[in-house]
């Protein structure tokens, strides 16, 4: 991908109508917590979401200026939760209750350094569980060509079916957005 050039993506929309019923052991051996974040700071979420998104190529949040990060942050109906590895964040997701029957998985990752640990779908099964938590009928998520490339056999494990597929443009940050982003955390 060329910075500042747009890239044709494939999108992936699935949905999952019933909470999942396995459940995964606690990770051993290292100290994990997760924590919902109330009014998150936009700095400390930029920086979580480059942590998580930056191989993944996440950018529409990283293009938001404070006040309308603030905003999406701030709204009542969005939730971010953080996973944090002995005492460090190590990744974060969060959840958009969209209305009384939908809630979307929006964002959903490990920082590089949580990678290997074993927390990967113990923590996917963890942000489940957060959005069967306001008893909606369909939970949603979106995943993309440029995601894991075992995303969405990892998402149908756990419940989620494709329902539909779209093409969308993205636009790479460039160096001097990213530099822009620096001065801002």
């Amino acid at each position: 991908m060329v910075p500042g050039q747009p890239a044709t993506i494939h999108i992936t929309e699935l949905e999952m109508t019933a909470a999942p019923k396995q459940s995964l052991p606690f990770p051993v051996n290292i100290q994990t917590a997760l924590m919902r974040v109330v009014d998150i700071p936009p700095a400390y979420y930029r920086f979580l979401y480059l942590q998580v998104g930056r191989r993944w190529h996440w950018v529409d949040r990283l293009r938001l200026d404070d006040e309308a990060l603030a905003a999406v942050l701030h709204d009542k109906r969005n939730c971010v939760t953080v996973l944090y590895v002995n005492g460090a964040p190590a990744g974060f997701f969060e959840v958009l209750h969209v209305d009384q029957d939908t809630v979307e998985l929006t964002h959903f990752g490990l920082f590089e350094r949580a990678l290997g640990l074993g927390l990967g779908k113990w923590f996917l099964l963890q942000a489940l569980y957060g959005c069967w938590s306001y008893g909606p009928k369909v939970v949603k998520v979106q995943t993309n060509n440029l995601d894991h490339p075992r995303a969405i056999q990892l998402y149908q494990r756990f419940g989620f079916s494709p329902v539909a597929t779209r093409e969308d443009q993205l636009v790479p940050l460039t160096e001097e957005e990213m530099l822009e982003l620096v001065r801002k955390l």
